[in-house]
């Protein structure tokens, strides 16, 4: 069973040895970088899984972003992700749990939607998230847009359209 600590309280150079071994180096080049360029993930919704013996087994880290309409209207958002999980590890419930945790975590009085790109099939049977909503949306880089994903108590407040990029208040 894992525990599930603040990931503020996790060494940083170990969260970017995890990436790397998880995700490759290369990971960097995503677009899904780009979408947290110059941000600070929410400690509040970032988390660690620690495995049995206490060694760091995955990460979870949430970041403050917006969809900027075609009118100019910004819509904030919370991007999950990474979902990280050391390769030998992956299967045993450590991305759940931490996907659990964080989803939770979010205040339930004003809950901002969340988005991420991933695996349909898998976001959507355990978590809620789809891409019903976000056809119209556009990241800066390539993406395959049926990964595009969003969940949110009230999709009437979606937009049709827009650019997905970070928050700067």
């Amino acid at each position: 069973m894992s525990t599930i600590i603040p990931l503020a309280d996790v060494d940083p150079q170990l969260v970017e040895d995890l990436l790397d071994t998880a995700f490759e180096p290369e990971r960097r080049q995503r677009t899904a970088y780009r979408l947290r360029e110059g941000l600070d993930w929410l400690p509040t919704l970032s988390f660690a899984a620690l495995d049995d013996d206490e060694m760091l087994a995955g990460t979870i880290q949430c970041w403050p972003v917006a969809l900027t309409t075609p009118e100019g209207r910004r819509v904030p958002m919370i991007m999950v992700g990474p979902v990280a999980v050391m390769p030998g590890l992956q299967g045993r419930g450590f991305g759940q749990a931490l996907m659990t945790a964080s989803l939770t975590a979010i205040d339930p009085r004003a809950p901002l939607p969340q988005v991420l790109i991933g695996d349909p099939e898998y976001y959507e049977r355990f978590f809620g998230f789809s891409n019903a909503h976000t056809g119209g949306w556009q990241l800066p880089g390539p993406f395959e847009q049926h990964r595009l994903l969003c969940r949110t108590a009230n999709p009437a407040v979606l937009p049709e359209q827009g650019v997905l990029g970070p928050w700067r208040g």
